[in-house]
């Protein structure tokens, strides 16, 4: 599988890059009690944070926004994924955990404060193409709804539009029945080559200390 930018999107946008993970043989399972307990205290964690700051206080938040509308999304009526996790926390509604797989997605893109996506692997189509969505770009979403994606980025194989930093599809979502997944890293454009790659081994160790099975990463 190769994935590839739109080169439109490195016009708008020069230092715009992607972290990509592949993950074979993993086990997807509920997740241990370790990291349950994990995620509920970064989340509470940044529930006080969130009583002193703003959310554009945190870098990744206010660089993603900025992405946003930079490539034409409304950010105040789409948000970036990683924001709306953040102002979940905000109000108090924590994140319920699903399985090892997206929880630990969930506590990535906590920390990092960057929208990631999460697929099965073996449901993608062949080659993907990150691009800019336009209105023919839709899909049933993780949200129960039919998203409509203009101006927002997404991820699209043979069969079209499977994935975004706003909200995945159902079409390629983990499951406890998932052996190989591909993990997207929307990376803030700030982001250096080389810390790029120090947070995709941090990422995979993590995830494949969770998962198990074996990582290969590199940034596009």
């Amino acid at each position: 599988m190769k994935l590839t930018i739109d080169p439109q999107i490195n016009e708008t946008l020069s230092d715009f890059k992607i972290g990509i993970i592949h993950y074979n043989n993993i086990t997807v399972s509920e997740s241990p009690q370790m990291l349950k307990g994990r995620l509920q205290l970064f989340q509470e964690q940044l529930y006080f944070d969130l009583e002193d700051k703003d959310l554009t206080d945190f870098p990744g938040l206010l660089e993603w926004q900025l992405v946003w509308k930079a490539l034409g999304a409304d950010p105040s009526r789409y948000r970036p994924s990683a924001e709306a996790l953040y102002r979940r926390i905000k109000k108090q509604n924590y994140l319920s955990t699903i399985n090892s797989a997206i929880d630990m997605n969930s506590f990535l893109s906590l920390q990092y404060e960057i929208p990631l996506g999460l697929y099965d692997a073996d449901k993608i189509g062949g080659d993907v193409e990150i691009s800019v969505a336009t209105s023919a770009d839709r899909y049933e979403g993780l949200n129960n709804r039919v998203n409509t994606l203009t101006g927002i980025l997404v991820s699209k194989d043979a069969e079209g539009a499977f994935g975004s930093p706003y909200v995945d599809s159902k079409r390629t979502a983990v499951t406890e029945q998932t052996k190989n997944a591909l993990h997207i890293f929307y990376l803030r454009p700030s982001t250096e080559r080389d810390t790029a790659l120090q947070l995709l081994t941090a990422a995979s160790n993590m995830f494949t200390g969770i998962n198990g099975g074996e990582a290969e990463f590199y940034v596009v």
